[in-house]
């Protein structure tokens, strides 16, 4: 019986350890599942024969070489920063790895010894980053096969809320890490657009937010995501004039959040003393002026320059930014404080149902007749545990694992899943999970 060890059971591991479950008795294999909250963890694995609970603290050496040399393959679902040590131990004890987070310099440094050791380790392996490769490869490759050229290329993606759920001036609640939601966008973006290079700060970023119109959900906002020049190459797309990849939002989000940036409520870098301090003052502590001892709403909208009256303002208020509570947390970055506060006020309620939109556009050439695809996913989730984002991070994760264990993936080396003998078998079973494309051309 092979054996595989999962590090990680928060938002998104669900629908993974219910797929590694599902498939155990048939695949004739075990699962152990590692998390500091072991209730957590039981929660989610249950009674199941196939499933070991363990408590772990994940900087604890030795109970983590104990897991890692036990084990026939290792996923990690750790924030992104703790990937590294689980790297180093898969390495060291010769096991392939997986994990659905972007590769980091950290883990690129031991890109030839990963390939010395004949290794496969596969980031960027769920949602996005995962799906997304996949499915633009699978369209890419298409398209150059018929002889298309390609011109432009965007792709889109966003965990929202259903529609149905819509019921919060923000337009959007938490259905996966908060504190990732809190810092997207802080390192700016880089992107290419009409043969320009375009590079924006993340101050700018939520301020030149367009729309796009998704079929059967409507309008939705998009900022552009992180360093899209970096996967020109790994596209093979280097002389195309635009190539942007970008996140979506309803558009109220990116409006609210705009002004949570102007309030320097996002920041992570210095620490600040949060007992006996409001909410109110600690929304206006880089503001200057007259500020009253009560909170004053129009202190705020004024160095917005918005209406006291203004959605804006509604959202801040509905986060209790603008009341004279007491945080009382200690010591805290102004970002850990704002992710309490997110994941308390846009928390998901048992019955809420969260939602995954993907699309991409590619513009090509083919005969001398220029075409425009669209290529879109949408994928509802079941509740506020089984969401579409556990689904779709987890399942392409679970997918591969299997396909390495049944070894009918031969790949060695530090990869991204941007391959057919990856994308064409993960594609092709996510369908049979409703996780599939339509495509549209003008």
């Amino acid at each position: 019986m092979k054996n595989i060890l999962l590090f990680g059971a928060g938002k998104s591991a669900t629908s993974l350890i219910d797929f590694l479950i599902t498939n155990a008795p048939r695949q004739k294999w075990h699962v152990t599942v590692a998390d500091q909250d072991l209730m957590l963890i039981k929660s989610k694995t249950g009674k199941s024969y196939y499933a070991t609970p363990v408590e772990l603290d994940i900087k604890n050496q030795s109970a983590r070489h104990q897991l890692v040399q036990e084990t026939d393959l290792v996923i990690s679902l750790l924030p992104p920063a703790l990937h590294i040590l689980v790297a180093k131990d898969c390495l060291h004890f010769h096991k392939n790895l997986l994990t659905a987070s972007y590769i980091d310099p950290e883990v690129k440094k031991m890109q030839q010894e990963i390939e010395k050791a004949g290794l496969l380790f596969m980031y960027e392996m769920g949602l996005d980053p995962g799906i997304d490769h996949m499915s633009a490869m699978k369209l890419i490759h298409s398209i150059e096969k018929k002889g298309g050229q390609i011109f432009s290329f965007k792709s889109y993606c966003g965990g929202l809320i259903s529609p149905d759920n819509l019921d919060n001036p923000w337009q959007y609640k938490i259905s996966w890490n908060a504190r990732n939601i809190v810092l997207s966008g802080s390192t700016g973006a880089v992107y290419k657009e009409k043969g320009k290079i375009r590079d924006l700060s993340y101050e700018q970023l939520f301020d030149h937010n367009k729309t796009i119109q998704v079929p059967g959900i409507g309008k939705l906002a998009y900022y552009p995501n992180r360093d899209s020049l970096a996967y020109m190459e790994i596209y093979k797309l280097q002389e195309i004039a635009t190539f942007m990849r970008a996140t979506l939002r309803f558009p109220d989000f990116c409006e609210g959040w705009n002004a949570l940036i102007k309030l320097g409520l996002t920041d992570d870098s210095h620490k600040i003393q949060t007992d006996q301090l409001t909410y109110f003052n600690w929304a206006t502590q880089n503001l200057e002026g007259n500020k009253t001892a009560e909170p004053h709403e129009e202190f705020v909208a004024q160095h917005l320059g918005v209406s006291s009256k203004s959605k804006v303002i509604r959202q801040l208020k509905y986060l209790g930014l603008l009341n004279g509570d007491m945080i009382n947390h200690g010591e805290q970055t102004n970002a850990s404080v704002l992710e309490a506060l997110v994941q308390d006020k846009l928390r998901m309620e048992p019955h809420d149902k969260d939602m995954i939109v993907m699309m991409h556009e590619i513009e090509f050439e083919r005969r001398s007749m220029a075409t425009r695809m669209h290529s879109y996913m949408i994928v509802q989730g079941e509740d506020n545990v089984r969401t579409a984002m556990a689904k779709t991070v987890g399942l392409p994760l679970g997918i591969m694992a299997k396909l390495i264990l049944q070894d009918k993936i031969t790949l060695k080396g530090l990869h991204i899943p941007v391959m057919p003998e990856v994308y064409n078998p993960v594609l092709k079973e996510l369908e049979e999970y409703d996780i599939r494309f339509e495509e549209s051309f003008e």
